[in-house]
């Protein structure tokens, strides 16, 4: 039993169970499915300014600051307990070209090469953390929600805007692994 939760799961098995957490949530009480939203909760909820963007009655919306909380600490148990010792497999084709920019360590998840606190000072690891990290949030706000949430909800209950902002998160992604990541690595 243990060997199973200590081993990856196969997408067919992963998906669906992701999938599946849509029509629970419509069922049990008509909730959306997103983590982006989550953010504006903890800020309706901790901050007593009088803007108008938080100022709903964030209350109704308690059970995603939960589920998110579950979220979090199910990757820290997972992270510390369920740790896969072994180094991060990576296709002998992409570690290659990475290489290339200076990336040798695949003993973790993250690039230690990359996403350091001492990293952060440099233009490299700024345009990275800081840079790539507003470009994210802004896009997350602007499509009015993130990748999850339009992806796995909006696509599922058939919402046009859901499939532009999915494209467009497709595209981007493409656009920045493909064209804009190589030109950051170099610097």
């Amino acid at each position: 039993m243990l060997e199973t939760i200590l081993s990856p799961w196969p997408w067919y098995v992963a998906g669906p169970l992701i999938g599946l957490t849509v029509p629970i949530l419509l069922i049990i009480g008509n909730k959306s499915f997103g983590i982006s939203s989550s953010l504006r909760h903890a800020c309706a909820a901790c901050i007593p300014a009088n803007i108008p963007f938080f100022k709903y009655d964030w209350k109704k919306e308690v059970w995603n600051l939960f589920f998110v909380t579950g979220i979090l600490t199910g990757g820290f148990a997972a992270a510390y307990f369920l740790a896969n010792p072994n180094p991060v497999e990576v296709h002998p084709k992409l570690a290659e070209e990475l290489n290339t920019y200076g990336i040798t360590d695949f003993s973790s998840m993250i690039p230690q090469q990359l996403f350091t606190f001492a990293n952060l000072l440099t233009l490299k690891g700024f345009l990275m953390i800081v840079v790539g990290g507003f470009v994210v949030g802004f896009g997350t706000r602007y499509a009015g929600g993130c990748t999850s949430g339009h992806a796995i909800m909006g696509l599922s209950t058939l919402q046009w805007p859901s499939l532009v902002a999915t494209c467009c998160f497709m595209i981007g992604g493409f656009i920045t692994a493909n064209l804009i990541l190589p030109l950051i690595l170099k610097l």
